[in-house]
């Protein structure tokens, strides 16, 4: 197929590189595949457009006059712009839900909504409006206080804090944006599950933990995802297996979620990202999103056996139910984020990054690119130089038998790599490898 995949990020990187591993066609694949509007490792894979990737119109034009046959929309931008309902006017397959059923990511309200309705289990929560009407569900709730913008925020939305002061100053920087939800705290470790959907079934991918938190041990600042490992070997303990765990979110939490939504005339067709949380009291819901997350995909999909296309294109044209259940490789993954000086603030950007030559060659090793370009001046070998654009620049991703030989491999090609500024953390993974040695 002719496939083009929408959004600029590492997310993004992972998708193209699980496509181009099917087959022995053109660009090292089966596939004809087409970026827009990409970053610098996407484009020295395949090509890219400048296109703009949350406009609708823009989008649907170039589909038709460049005969691509099915289209990937990555980030959450363009779910909520429209950009599929565009595409399914024209009769064009398209991955990723429409807006009204985005907005199970787009309004964290909504899905508040839908969860209730649906009956599925999840933490308290009040919406507010105005400050006063936040002070008041701060105070009902009490600490730990976990403030959530309504809308989008790019992973800057949510606190989580003991400190009343500074949860009360979080809530008033987003109400001047819209509403803000005061939650419940649910204490526990947290599992993402990917669920591929088709708008009535569903298809589960690998569950993976990622890391929030800037800094070791979990401190500092919400991010948008600073690492992440999968499988999850501890689910077994308390589950028996991974497969029992995940026909337990499938049928309390995928599927009533689902079939809520068609309900409501709204069908889910793409990707539902369950951000979930293992309670004393059983598997809650913190979060839903209508995409893959980043940088759990960065790990999911290196060990996906299953063709991608294949999964994509079943849910796209609602004929999930009639394939196999995706499968994966006994192999672990595990991925560090190389990101900017002042991150996730106001990161540093136009610095150039050097090192990268040090993961050729290194078995299972990857650098997936997340906020990179090249700059019109040459270095003194004649090469374009790499700079960074945004807050999370790089996603450097290891497979291997164990999660020990995997954090190795990350950690050994990080080491070289060279990023005026540049942070990131060590200890991903860090405890999984020592429980399971």
């Amino acid at each position: 197929m002719k496939i083009l995949v929408l959004g600029s990020g590492a997310r993004e990187h992972a998708i193209i590189t699980a496509l181009r591993r099917e087959g022995d066609g053109p660009e090292g694949g089966a596939h004809d595949i087409v970026a827009a509007p990409g970053n610098a490792g996407i484009a020295a894979d395949v090509p890219v457009v400048e296109l703009d990737a949350n406009d609708p119109q823009a989008v649907t034009t170039y589909v038709l006059e460049n005969d691509v046959q099915f289209v990937v929309i990555g980030p959450e931008a363009p779910l909520v712009a429209g950009v599929a309902d565009a595409l399914r006017t024209r009769g064009i397959p398209v991955f990723g839900p429409g807006r009204a059923a985005a907005a199970l990511e787009g309004s964290k309200a909504f899905a508040k909504r839908v969860m209730e309705e649906a009956g599925v289990p999840t933490g308290g929560a009040s919406t507010a409006s105005t400050l006063a009407e936040a002070e008041e569900a701060l105070a009902a709730f009490g600490a730990p206080y976990v403030v959530k913008a309504d809308g989008l925020a790019a992973g800057k939305g949510v606190l989580v804090t003991s400190d009343l002061e500074a949860a009360t100053a979080h809530a008033r920087h987003w109400l001047q944006h819209g509403d803000v939800l005061i939650e419940e705290f649910l204490d526990g470790e947290e599992v993402s599950l990917f669920l591929l959907s088709d708008g009535h079934s569903v298809a589960p991918l690998s569950p993976a933990q990622d890391y929030k938190r800037l800094g070791d041990g979990d401190e500092g600042p919400n991010t948008g995802g600073m690492g992440a490992y999968s499988p999850l070997p501890w689910l077994a303990d308390r589950f028996g297996s991974e497969t029992a765990f995940v026909d337990e979110v499938i049928e309390t939490i995928a599927l009533p979620t689902v079939r809520q939504l068609a309900s409501e005339d709204t069908p889910f067709i793409g990707l539902l990202y369950c951000g979930l949380i293992l309670t004393p009291r059983g598997i809650r819901v913190i979060e839903f999103n209508a995409r893959f997350g980043d940088p759990e995909t960065q790990v999911v999909l290196p060990r996906l056996e299953t063709p991608l296309s294949t999964l994509l294109f079943a849910a796209a044209t609602g004929t999930l139910e009639a394939q196999p259940r995706p499968v994966f490789s006994d192999e672990v993954a595990v991925t560090v984020v190389l990101a900017s000086e002042n991150y996730p603030g106001s990161p540093v950007t136009g610095r150039r990054i050097t090192g990268l030559e040090g993961a050729v060659g290194v078995e299972g090793v990857s650098v997936l690119h997340a906020a990179t370009d090249l700059d019109e001046v040459m270095d003194a070998g004649g090469r374009p130089v790499l700079r960074a654009t945004g807050g999370r620049v790089l996603n450097v991703v290891a497979t291997a038998p164990s999660f020990a030989v995997a954090r190795d491999r990350v950690y050994g090609v990080l080491e070289g790599i060279r990023l005026e500024g540049s942070q990131y953390r060590r200890d991903i993974a860090a405890r999984v490898a020592e429980e399971v040695l």
